[in-house]
């Protein structure tokens, strides 16, 4: 798309937000001899609406906007279960971890685990924490960012990564997870403002395409494009990417890593005042997760149709680009004066998912490394390595956002590169919590063998790869496990449940091949029995219990009614 649809306004909005944006960040975090719990943990002052403002933030960023669209077109409403199964794992984040983490009074989720198993598996969860937030959290973001940039305002890759990756770096580095939080909070009204001004544009557009009714909408869909809940098997036989089996088993194990033990998103509810708070912000979360599907998928179903009428231009016909479908939507449907704040908005999902991994990188390697290392370090130089820290990382990230074209559609890429460690993490943490016999052999067993499947795993699947082993590889091959035509046909949400049971096999073998853990080393750090998180008196309609109850409802009824009038 040109450029040349933007007007001075435009152009004048979103160099405002970035200046505006940056500024309060820098002005409600910065202080020049920060403490390390004032610098990575907000002094403990969050209270519930900006927790849950701030992990929602933290999660939505550019890749939602761009993938979930890019995806709502090519396979449907399906991938809005990522949207809509966080609702369920937030509410395991309220009621059985944060409640450990919050008394426990820890700044890193490694050390959470140094606590339940001992000093080896914080290592290995802060390098994996480190990992993912550099290649996923940041590096997918940019690439994303900058893709959408190019096509949408015309402004080469390089440019717009640099831009923006100096000024989100600038207010994280000087501010800590204050800035971050105070700054995700402003950002996520734009953000949602602009969602809801694309969606609103995208519906209102729909006559113009011939269609009137819910019918008519359906008649222009793929085969469940509308369902939420497909059949394990397609029309063509082969197993579905998404199917009710596939999310099933699959999505626990990433969204128990992502949502409960990633440090990106949970350092927000360590940032709490106190328990309640905490708790209480995650299932806000929880409720906001349910828009993305209304705001972010829904509008990829349009634009499908808009495709399929020749409106929008996604390359070759037979193997269309999707990646640019919300961007030429944006040029068609908004009109001029307000894609300058659609294009802010974006910015903003950019900068506020790519400050929270800065942060937490910055908190990981000064908490779990540095202060480890040199203990007697002062507070302020812990600060200021923190800092530096989250100059270097953003470095590493831009170098590999030059790889984010490997994994197909974008919303592809942030869900299978996880599955290299998630069923590791997830098996650790769960089992941790909610069973008093593991110990630290079967906790660093689970790491090794989990890690090295599911890197095997990653990288045979990778087309590249797949394409060096075979002596005369297809046109179009999407990787030796998942391919359905030539590989093995395992949907990566199917692979990731295997790696997840191998992870389960190992973690259970090893624990009771040896004694149980002495009770004072699991006291304080481990649930009694897995439903002991529902014990003790309801207090009122704020208990945590009651509004997750309500969560859990709402969510389940949108599942039932979708079921209902879109299968």
């Amino acid at each position: 798309m040109h450029s040349s649809a933007f007007e001075l306004l435009d152009y004048v909005v979103i160099a405002v937000y970035l200046a505006g944006i940056t500024a309060i960040g820098i002005w409600t975090g910065f202080r020049r001899h920060a403490s390390s719990e004032q610098y990575f943990l907000a002094s403990k002052s969050l209270g519930w609406f900006t927790v849950g403002a701030a992990v929602f933030a933290s999660n939505i960023s550019t890749i939602h906007l761009v993938g979930l669209a890019a995806d709502g077109a090519r396979i449907g409403l399906v991938v809005g279960n990522f949207e809509w199964m966080a609702c369920y794992t937030l509410i395991l984040l309220a009621l059985v971890f944060a409640p450990y983490y919050l008394r426990t009074r820890i700044t890193t989720l490694p050390e959470f685990l140094e606590k339940r198993f001992g000093p080896p598996a914080r290592t290995v969860l802060a390098l994996i924490s480190i990992a993912a937030a550099l290649l996923i959290h940041i590096g997918i973001s940019m690439f994303t960012a900058a893709k959408l940039f190019e096509s949408f305002l015309g402004i080469p890759m390089l440019t717009s990564i640099l831009v923006i990756s100096l000024l989100t770096v600038t207010y994280t580095a000087l501010g800590g997870l204050k800035a971050v939080v105070v700054t995700e909070t402003i950002q996520i009204f734009l953000l949602l403002g602009s969602a809801v001004l694309v969606t609103g544009l995208s519906i209102a557009h729909l006559p113009s395409l011939g269609i009137h009714s819910l019918a008519a909408f359906r008649a222009q869909m793929q085969s469940d494009q509308l369902n939420m809940v497909q059949s394990i098997v397609g029309p063509d036989g082969t197993l579905r990417e998404f199917s009710w089996l596939g999310v099933l088993l699959g999505f626990p194990i990433l969204g128990i890593w992502y949502w409960c033990t990633d440090q990106t998103h949970v350092q927000r509810v360590l940032g709490a005042k106190n328990e309640k708070q905490g708790q209480n912000g995650a299932l806000f979360a929880g409720f906001l997760k349910l828009l993305p599907v209304f705001l972010m998928v829904l509008p990829g179903t349009v634009g499908y149709i808009m495709f399929r009428k020749g409106e929008l231009q996604l390359g070759a016909a037979g193997d269309p680009d999707y990646n640019l479908l919300l961007a030429q939507m944006i040029q068609r449907l908004v009109p001029a004066g307000l894609k300058g704040l659609v294009a802010a908005g974006m910015v903003a999902a950019l900068m506020s998912c790519m400050a929270a991994a800065l942060n937490s990188c910055a908190t990981l390697i000064s908490v779990d490394i540095v202060k480890r290392l040199r203990p007697r370090l002062a507070d302020t130089r812990v600060v200021t390595i923190g800092r530096v820290t989250t100059g270097i990382i953003m470095l590493l990230a831009m170098a590999w956002s030059t790889q984010g074209g490997q994994f197909g559609t974008i919303f592809q890429a942030i869900n299978k590169i996880p599955m290299t460690f998630a069923p590791a993490v997830t098996t650790v943490f769960l089992f941790g919590l909610l069973w008093k016999r593991g110990d630290l052999r079967a906790a660093m067993a689970t790491f090794g063998v989990g890690c090295t499947a599911g890197m095997a795993y990653f990288i045979l699947d990778l087309p590249s790869v797949g394409r060096l082993l075979m002596s005369s590889p297809p046109l179009e091959f999407h990787g030796l496990v998942s391919d359905p035509n030539h590989g093995l046909g395992i949907p990566f949400m199917l692979a990731g449940a295997i790696l997840w049971g191998l992870c389960i096999a190992v973690y259970v073998g090893m624990s009771l091949l040896g004694p149980p853990p002495p009770p004072n080393k699991v006291d304080g750090v481990c649930w009694d029995h897995p439903l002991a998180f529902l014990r003790g008196r309801i207090k009122g309609w704020s208990d945590p219990r009651v509004i997750a109850l309500v969560l859990f409802t709402v969510v389940t009824g949108l599942y039932v009614l979708n079921r209902v009038y879109c299968s």
